[in-house]
């Protein structure tokens, strides 16, 4: 009512004025009388004039590390009293506009103390902070609604972010300190099978999450057919995962957008980091080529677990097997002004596994199976003022993946090929627009020229013709985008968004827009209610007939026979942030259909080769059927981030279900990775300097499986969960249905407990020692179920085949010790 009497009584000030003005000028005297009697009458009705018609100026700048010059992304800049912010970009940078006079500003970022600036705002200032590690957060801070930006303050939602720091303290399978795996804790983000790291977000695929190293797309995330990431955990500055509400600067993908940061390199002086652990090792070194202006990074790892094997194998005959992976990243930072940064960023990574067999009488056959991707990222920087910035990148992503077998068996050679692989070269540049403290505009457009090569096979053989095939698609994807963080009032934020996709292969080309909506609404200061909207489209595809994201998985492209995948998401949901403690809450539910998802027909396989000997080959878009999805669930996350005692607890309740006309006789069906329950509780402890604790332990509802009728369950378990089933106790036999994915497994679980012991020396060294244990109470969750031929007892040989199905189980009570020595 009282807003209502001041619009009431503004708008009777301006008729006043525009009354007078028709009539006759006023005189001096009355021309008083008149302001005195409008004064009166705003203050009597509780009119002031607003902080609008102060004069208005902007203070930016850059955030960094102190001791390193790091650039720091997602700092808060806030200012308590305007109850006005913003957040650093990805570089380092910020940009906020204030009225006149004096504020103080606070920067806060977890994991780092914050700091505190008077300033006097009568000009344009440029403010360059540097933060302050803090002592690891063992401190209990009191932290009051007007210190940081926090989750109920911001307009984006289904977004989580992981403390590099954390990856480092989750207890890890053998000790390899993973940045997929602690992703997999968080809700809406679910594993595969036990122990890989292939994820799936809100009932998507593999193929449906873009994951982005310093802007380049990594296509094969994967090390040792799923059981680790290629992501060096030691080189990353920032993860954030996005699983709905997609910003309009990403798109491309369905489910989920993952981006990664590398660190910039330390700027101040050389340090470095060496881990050796019991399967792999790596090393870290930083420093400055030309201090405060130049720096660079580079890190390394490689499992040594085909060294530790050589001597349990006979290799005085030539015989060597082995299996091994690498990756490395290298990346160097030039400052050449204030306004002016280059960034250099490289990534080179692959898996290799390798067999040569001699035998007794002297036949040989040799197989090599290699995969691996390489990334490229050239960035330059620019600020034209304190209210634009602008990133442009030139980028270049490869994934290939080889399989090589020759044999020599009797005087007989016989030799096959086969390679797949996709590169990128992309150009892209994005702006950053700050014109008031109610706007933060983002823009920018991006184009991609696509080499596809789903199959190159060479056979050779002495009594058949040799074959040589390969299939080879070219492509082109561009986009252009605006989107807006818009603080309407102090409760009601919008960010509008739009982006417009273009796709071409050969003489087909697809123009799609994309409109994305996200809205903020704060109940009360420490409570918000979200909502969004996103539409997605995706032109290239990963064949999979595995789903865990094998290496024979193949990356094609949209074709003017097969359609982009296109998706659309509707999401709600509450953030609650409790000040005094720093806890907050997130409570979501979600609602998803796919639209042109595409799947191997039955009986269909990566190698697109009909008949061996003649070298007939087939479209690989002959083996595929397209059809629709549906995803819907609703996932919580209460989360502590200062404190001894951090951590976090997730519960994702979820559907996911396909329908293929040519797959399930048309029927729907629950996707393979249809998971009910998911649950997942994280607790990292520092009582003091010297010694973390960490455990998580984690429960989901099991995969499914197609398995076909009247199937023997060996070894069943206590609890068997089966979608559509009778068991037969007098039999053993189970009586499945036909359908797709007729079988789910049963429900996983585990406990993984960790400690580090800390000693800091001389010269800010630092000595740490390892200790974990993946799967503590050993549950021998599954890994894979197999049918096999039941044994005869009856020793008839007209009796029935009868299959059992087998659960398999690795991974059970895996200890481990690595040592880390730091300077």
């Amino acid at each position: 009512m009282k807003k209502a009497i001041c619009c009431t009584s503004f708008f009777l000030v301006l008729f006043q004025q525009g009354h007078a003005k028709t009539s006759h000028p006023p005189s001096p005297v009355e021309n008083g009388i008149h302001k005195n009697r409008r004064l009166a009458f705003v203050i009597k009705n509780n009119y002031l004039p607003p902080d609008q018609d102060k004069e208005k100026y902007t203070i930016s700048g850059y955030v960094t590390e102190s001791g390193s010059g790091e650039h720091l992304l997602g700092v808060s800049v806030y200012v308590p009293e305007l109850k006005l912010g913003t957040t650093t970009n990805d570089y380092g940078f910020f940009s906020l506009t204030l009225p006149e006079g004096n504020h103080e500003v606070i920067i806060s970022y977890i994991g780092y103390g914050n700091e505190k600036q008077q300033i006097n705002l009568s000009e344009d200032q440029i403010l360059s902070i540097a933060l302050k590690p803090s002592t690891q957060n063992l401190e209990e801070v009191v932290v009051t609604a007007d210190e940081r930006i926090k989750e109920s303050k911001v307009t984006q939602m289904s977004k989580v972010q992981i403390n590099p720091a954390d990856i480092q303290d989750i207890p890890a399978l053998l000790g390899e300190k993973d940045v997929m795996k602690t992703l997999q804790l968080m809700p809406g983000i679910q594993g595969g099978s036990e122990g890989s790291s292939g994820f799936f977000v809100r009932g998507g695929t593999p193929d449906q999450n873009l994951i982005i190293l310093d802007d380049a797309v990594v296509y094969n995330s994967n090390h040792l057919f799923g059981f680790f990431s290629v992501f060096n955990g030691d080189a990353i500055k920032s993860v954030e995962a996005f699983k709905g509400g997609f910003p309009a600067r990403f798109g491309g993908r369905l489910s989920s957008v993952i981006k990664l940061d590398m660190k910039d390199g330390n700027k101040e002086k050389l340090s470095g980091k060496v881990n050796i652990g019991l399967i792999s090792s790596s090393a870290l070194l930083e420093g400055p080529i030309n201090k405060g202006k130049t720096s660079f990074i580079a890190s390394g790892r490689r499992t040594y677990a085909d060294i530790m094997a050589r001597p349990f194998i006979d290799s005085e005959k030539g015989n060597r097997t082995g299996y091994y992976f690498t990756d490395f990243n290298f990346k160097i930072h030039h400052i050449f002004s204030p306004k002016d940064k280059l960034f250099w960023s490289n990534y080179f990574g692959q898996d290799k596994f390798y067999d040569n067999s001699v035998y007794e009488d002297g036949d040989r056959d040799k197989s090599r199976l290699q995969w691996g991707n390489i990334t490229s990222t050239l960035r330059w920087n620019h600020q034209f003022n304190n209210k634009l910035f602008s990133n442009t990148s030139l980028i270049f992503s490869n994934y290939k993946f080889k399989i090589l077998i020759e044999e020599d068996f009797e005087d007989q050679k016989y030799e096959f090929k086969s390679s797949s692989g996709i590169n990128d070269y992309t150009l892209k540049t994005d702006f950053d627009y700050y014109p008031n403290s109610q706007h933060t505009i983002r823009f920018g457009a991006n184009a991609t020229i696509h080499n596809f090569t789903p199959q190159r096979l060479l056979l050779k053989d002495e009594f058949n013709p040799n074959i040589d095939k390969e299939q080879e698609l070219n492509s082109f994807e561009g986009a252009v985008y605006v989107e807006d963080d818009w603080k309407l009032t102090d409760k009601l934020s919008l960010s509008p968004g739009l982006r417009l996709s273009y796709f071409n292969y050969k003489d087909k080309h697809y123009v799609n827009p994309e409109p994305r909506l996200a809205l903020s609404y704060n109940m009360k200061t420490d409570l918000a209610f979200k909502a969004s909207y996103s539409r997605m489209n995706q032109y290239i595809h990963l064949l999979s007939s595995s789903g865990i994201g094998l290496p024979t998985d193949l990356w094609v492209s949209s074709t003017d026979n097969i359609k982009p995948q296109t998706s659309q998401q509707f999401a709600v949901g509450v953030a609650k942030d409790f000040f005094d403690k720093d806890y907050s809450i997130t409570l979501e539910g979600y609602y998803k259909t796919l639209d042109d998802v595409i799947a191997y027909k039955e009986g269909a396989s990566f190698l697109a080769i009909d008949d061996l000997e003649t070298g007939k080959n087939s479209n690989w878009e002959e083996n595929i059927t397209s059809g629709q999805g549906w995803a819907y669930g609703a996932e919580i996350l209460l989360r502590k981030q200062t404190g001894p005692l951090t951590g976090w607890l997730g519960y994702t309740l979820s559907w996911s279900e396909r329908q293929f006309d040519e797959l399930n006789l048309g029927q729907k069906f629950y996707d393979r990775y249809d998971r009910r329950h998911d649950i997942s509780l994280v607790g990292i402890y520092k009582p003091n300097e010297k010694i973390t604790l960490s455990g998580t332990w984690v429960l989901s509802t099991g995969n499914n499986y197609t398995l076909p009728n009247q199937q023997h369950i060996a070894n069943p378990v206590d609890f068997p969960i089966i979608n559509t089933g009778v068991y037969n106790n007098s039999t053993g036999m189970e009586n499945f249905t036909t359908q797709r994915n007729n079988f789910r497994g049963e429900t996983s679980h585990r406990l993984d407990l960790g400690v580090q012991f800390h000693k800091k020396k001389k010269k800010d060294r630092e000595r740490i020692w390892g200790f974990s244990l993946y799967n503590a109470y050993a549950r021998k969750n599954p890994f894979i179920y197999t049918i096999d031929n039941k044994d005869n007892d009856s020793y008839d040989p007209d009796a029935p085949i009868e299959k059992q199905l087998t659960r398999t189980s690795v991974l059970i009570l895996i200890p481990s010790i690595n040592y880390t020595f730091k300077f």
